[in-house]
């Protein structure tokens, strides 16, 4: 293995990792999906052009595998029976509020489409370009731009809205 190839990728793993987490929102499949964008990434090393940035490259191989097994898995879930599931997946954290905050967080990010969380996803927490974030998806840098926006004030929406409990306000009746 070349070392400049070890030098240039070794410094995107942790980051590959959270966005495949932030895709795939489970553990073991984003694992997966990081061993096979680096040993994609290996065996075509010599197809990169010279002067490519390697983070943008490396992300849009991540992005188009995540993409694919997105989309296998909604054409053919995976089921597994009760007995064969691991105990700790079945385990639920704690519910205090900072856990409650990154719930419903996340529970915000699932809601933006596709297209939305996964340029707020490259921008904001992967801190790519525009530029970069519009070669991943292969896309125009202006639909980045449209696309960022729109997230961002959804997301906005979706976590300054009301807990769903609070919405639904009991009807008193007045006892006489």
């Amino acid at each position: 293995m070349n070392h400049e190839m070890v030098r240039l990728i070794e410094p995107l793993i942790p980051a590959l990792r959270r966005y495949a987490r932030a895709l795939m929102r489970e553990r073991a499949a984003a694992d997966d999906l990081v061993q096979d964008c680096l040993e994609r990434a290996i065996s075509r090393w010599h197809q990169r052009r010279p002067g490519d940035d390697s983070r943008a490259w490396m992300f849009t191989i991540l992005h188009n595998l995540a993409m694919t097994r997105l989309r296998r898995t909604t054409q053919r879930p995976v089921h597994i029976g009760l007995d064969d599931a691991d105990p700790a997946s079945l385990a639920s954290a704690a519910r205090q509020e900072d856990g409650l905050r990154h719930r419903d967080l996340l529970d915000a990010l699932a809601q933006l489409p596709e297209e939305q969380r996964t340029v707020l996803l490259l921008v904001t927490v992967e801190e790519l370009s525009y530029a970069d974030a519009a070669r991943v998806l292969d896309i125009p840098i202006g639909t980045v731009m449209s696309r960022l926006s729109r997230a961002r004030e959804r997301l906005a929406k979706l976590m300054s809205a009301e807990p769903r409990t609070a919405r639904q306000s009991p009807h008193l009746r007045s006892v006489k």
